[in-house]
């Protein structure tokens, strides 16, 4: 058990990373050099909702990267717009740009291109998917409670 699940964690820490290697080659093919993987993909989870930065640490779309630092190039670039929330002056929105809305939806093609057909050559169908993903939630779930369960064990001295 304890080498499926060490397989388990390395292998969605690769996928995670390769996942961004397709996202920065979408990013080179199609020209664009002031946005990286990583905020390529907080745009495109982004789409067309608007957002505060709190809402996108929450939901996870951060990457394990700085968010505020993203967001703020976002901004610069031109790929969000943000504006102080009418409701609670401490927080800002965001939304995609019309430049932002772009890249989300060359993102959401190439996905859609991946699911189509790339993912049927790879003998993936829906119910493995589906199998993955649950497997894959229960982990989260799993992890979601930091401690739970933790070692007894105390570190060496």
């Amino acid at each position: 058990m304890k080498a499926s699940y060490l397989e388990t964690i390395s292998l969605v820490e690769r996928l995670h990373r390769q996942c961004l290697e397709v996202v920065k080659s979408e990013l080179d093919r199609m020209g664009v050099r002031d946005l990286n993987n990583v905020q390529a993909l907080i745009l495109f989870n982004i789409g067309d909702e608007e957002l505060t930065v709190g809402e996108l640490t929450q939901r996870g779309y951060y990457l394990g990267s700085n968010v505020s630092y993203n967001v703020k190039k976002m901004v610069e670039n031109g790929y969000l717009i943000q504006e102080r929330s009418l409701h609670d002056r401490r927080s800002f929105h965001v939304r995609a740009s019309e430049t932002g809305l772009k890249i989300c939806q060359a993102l959401g093609q190439l996905f859609d291109q991946h699911a189509e057909n790339g993912l049927q050559s790879a003998q993936l169908s829906d119910e493995v998917l589906r199998s993955a993903n649950e497997a894959l939630s229960r982990l989260q779930q799993f992890w979601s409670v930091p401690g739970q369960y933790s070692s007894r064990i105390s570190p060496a001295a």
